[in-house]
């Protein structure tokens, strides 16, 4: 077996869709599939179910899967380690984040103190992140969860309150504890399942007996700012968004439940190699945030 057959299969296994892995490797549909049955035919076994066009990892692809993220990703290391050694450039590192906000604001101090360090963004949420640490497709990842799987390190960075955003006027704005028996009905904008506001809001309105009314699932804080400007409904929201005073057309509200909260980790994967770049943009955050090293889980 190749390296490109390895590729190949983690890319479909990862999409269990052969369009969708083929338009990420940027070859025909017929060559990936072909790739992947030319794999199955070497190791002996079948490594997804096909039911018509839709196929499933099975149990034997499930098992592989984890020895080839293994195996591509130390290689990707090795890649990395010798590309420090031979002093190319000055690297990169590639964060994943649930919202852009929360980098935004430690991006100006980081990009003046490494000014020549590549620095990549990728918008994701948090049940998707470890599969990207363990590929190495990401160095770093700012979730609002400890995540979990063997070799992940998270280190709390921030604790901040969740606020209600309201329209500008709306009967809500400006109070001080509000229980989430007075949210009952109204129209509610939230991201969708696997997002920790969605969590956070299902959780508080289940302690309730309620359900949230969701008029908007979308996965963009700022959007949300804006669609609550426009007063389409409210929104649960962390205390950076109000702090960062971009919308108008906005009040806040806070709500009585004091599991409005939610704390940002830091969240990488111990057994990978940490170029330069890696460790200077995780410093950065710790300090940007005022968090202190080795305060975390994992």
């Amino acid at each position: 077996m190749d390296l490109l057959a390895l590729r190949c299969f983690q890319v479909v296994a990862r999409h269990e869709h052969i369009s969708r892995a083929a338009a990420e490797l940027r070859v025909a549909q017929p060559s990936v599939s072909r790739t992947v049955a030319r794999l199955e035919a070497e190791l002996g076994v079948e490594l997804f179910e096909r039911r018509g066009r839709r196929i499933r990892l099975n149990r034997h692809g499930a098992a592989f899967l984890r020895r080839v993220d293994r195996a591509l990703g130390e290689l990707e290391d090795g890649r990395r380690e010798l590309a420090e050694a031979a002093g190319a450039g000055a690297g990169a590192v590639t964060v994943a984040t649930e919202t852009l906000m929360t980098v935004a604001a430690l991006l100006p101090g980081h990009r003046a103190a490494h000014p020549g360090v590549d620095v990549r963004l990728r918008q994701c949420p948090a049940d998707a992140m470890a599969h990207l640490l363990r590929t190495r497709a990401v160095d770093l990842c700012l979730a609002s969860e400890p995540l979990a799987g063997p070799g992940l390190e998270s280190v709390e960075l921030l604790r901040e309150e969740v606020l209600l955003a309201v329209p500008a006027g709306h009967r809500l704005a400006g109070r001080e504890g509000v229980g989430t028996a007075e949210l009952e009905g109204e129209p509610f904008l939230t991201p969708g399942p696997g997002h920790w506001q969605r969590e956070l809001a299902d959780r508080l309105f289940a302690r309730a007996g309620l359900r949230p009314a969701v008029v908007c699932e979308g996965n963009e804080p700022g959007a949300l700012l804006d669609l609550v400007g426009a007063g389409l409904g409210i929104a649960l929201l962390p205390a950076m968004a109000r702090d960062a005073g971009l919308r108008a057309g906005l009040a806040w509200a806070r709500p009585a439940d004091e599991e409005s909260r939610r704390v940002l980790w830091l969240v990488r994967d111990r057994e990978a190699f940490v170029p330069a770049a890696v460790r200077d943009f995780a410093a950065h955050a710790l300090a940007h945030f005022g968090a202190t090293p080795g305060t975390g889980a994992g």
